[in-house]
């Protein structure tokens, strides 16, 4: 899979051939731009709103935007840069989810939700229809996933795209449009706030921190928190997010930060729902009839 944030001169030609390509008419690099996008618009925004159902609906309309104005795309800008302005801003304007209204951006009423969460072993007679390593990584995944949202939205994206995508400042930052000092900054404040959460809270981070994602997992499967017939993270992957990006190494990260990016790093990067099907079947429509030369 080719990762649409590389640095690469090779994979800004490969963005530039397939856009002429897609403006003329070739419905197979049309279905190219998606399969090599979509992932990634996915994965970002189910970071950004918890939720699998809203990412999908998210990725869908951004990629139907994507192709309604890629006719009046002149390449005055990286290709890149234009598609994910557009995936970024239209993630940033989704309606609150059901997930950021209950956490309301705030580490302290998390921190509380956890201590409420009482302590259980899983039976060694394992009831569950999957294996119980499964289960308590979903605990994992959907904590850590909750974790994100206790950061603004502001302070979220620029962390996903920053620390979990490990995209450069330059880059983000003129997806963001912001100066990259800023983009710096912001991503340095969003750190520091996962961490110290973590370090105070987590047992992945602070051994000596008694919360524990094994012990918490029966009582999450109790109350359908965390369900084994339909897991919500640890599913439709077949690689971590740190096998989908380029690795980096910011002159900003200190030992202890990166400690907490990498938890972020090893989540699954999901696959997402297949679009191009139904993209290629609405440019069938008189709408992207007279925006591309398809016949």
């Amino acid at each position: 899979m080719t990762n649409p944030f590389s640095d690469s001169i090779h994979n800004h030609e490969e963005d530039n051939i397939l856009i002429q390509k897609i403006k003329s008419g070739d419905k197979n690099a049309l279905e190219t731009l998606i399969k090599k996008n979509q992932g990634y618009i996915y994965n970002i925004a189910l970071r950004l709103v918890f939720t699998p159902e809203d990412a999908e609906d998210i990725t869908q309309e951004v990629l139907i935007k994507v192709i309604t104005h890629l006719s009046g795309f002149e390449g005055k800008s990286n290709f890149r840069t234009w598609l994910y302005r557009i995936a970024v801003n239209h993630i940033l304007n989704w309606k609150k989810s059901s997930a950021e209204k209950t956490h309301t951006n705030s580490f302290s009423i998390y921190s509380k939700m956890i201590d409420g969460v009482p302590d259980f072993d899983i039976p060694d007679n394992n009831p569950y229809t999957i294996d119980t390593r499964i289960l308590i990584k979903e605990t994992q995944f959907t904590c850590m996933m909750g974790m994100l949202l206790c950061l603004s939205r502001d302070q979220r994206i620029v962390y996903i795209l920053g620390s979990v995508f490990g995209l450069s400042d330059v880059t983000a930052s003129e997806i963001l449009e912001i100066s990259k000092d800023n983009f710096r900054q912001k991503l340095s404040r969003a750190r520091k706030d996962l961490y110290n959460f973590m370090h105070n809270k987590c047992g992945l981070v602070n051994k000596n921190n008694p919360c524990k994602c094994n012990k918490k997992t029966k009582h999450l499967i109790d109350i359908g928190y965390v369900n084994p017939d339909k897991l919500l993270f640890n599913r439709n992957y077949f690689h971590t997010i740190e096998q989908s990006v380029e690795k980096r190494i910011e002159d900003l990260e200190t030992l202890s930060d990166e400690v907490c990016d990498s938890y972020f790093r090893e989540q699954p990067f999901q696959e997402s729902k297949d679009f191009s099907v139904y993209i290629k079947n609405l440019i069938q429509t008189d709408k992207f009839k007279n925006i591309f030369n398809y016949n």
